[in-house]
């Protein structure tokens, strides 16, 4: 028989999105990104906490393509009418080289440096995906998604 995790405690290999797609419009359409904070882009903190955690890391963006590609591969969205993190996550689910793909969002520089492992430690052989929670609130931009859910 064959899961999805052989075990939550075997190392599974992770391609990670962040999703850099979207208008921004809270932001009065800055590109979030590439807003400083302490001197330094979002998505440079982003990466900086993400890179040691996944195998592969790719960039979902719309617009400003040139600067994200030297950070990292970029994916579009399948479309040009700005759909939201779904869409996002469609373009990275068909992309990822994993079956397992971690998203998160381009605003997030304080993910925490354990995500995947806490995530790692949520796999059962049935999960198909696994959700952050902040305490309160499902936070459903950051979160752990098999490849077997694109159709859906």
């Amino acid at each position: 028989m064959t899961s999805k995790s052989d075990s939550h405690s075997d190392p599974v290999a992770v391609s990670a999105v962040i999703l850099a797609g979207g208008r921004a419009t809270r932001m009065g359409g800055e590109d979030k990104g590439w807003v400083a904070l302490a001197g330094r882009p979002l998505i440079d903190h982003v990466l900086a906490r993400l890179r040691p955690q996944v195998d592969e890391v790719l960039i979902n963006a719309n617009r400003s393509q040139a600067r994200y590609q030297a950070l990292a591969p970029v994916i579009c969205d399948d479309n040009n009418d700005y759909l939201g993190p779904l869409a996002g996550m469609q373009a990275g689910l068909a992309a990822a080289r994993h079956d397992w793909v971690l998203f998160v969002p381009c605003d997030g520089p304080a993910l925490p440096l354990d995500l995947m492992s806490r995530f790692r430690a949520a796999l059962t052989p049935q999960t198909e995906l696994v959700v952050a929670h902040d305490g309160d609130w499902l936070q459903p931009v950051v979160a752990l998604l098999h490849k077997s859910l694109l159709p859906s």
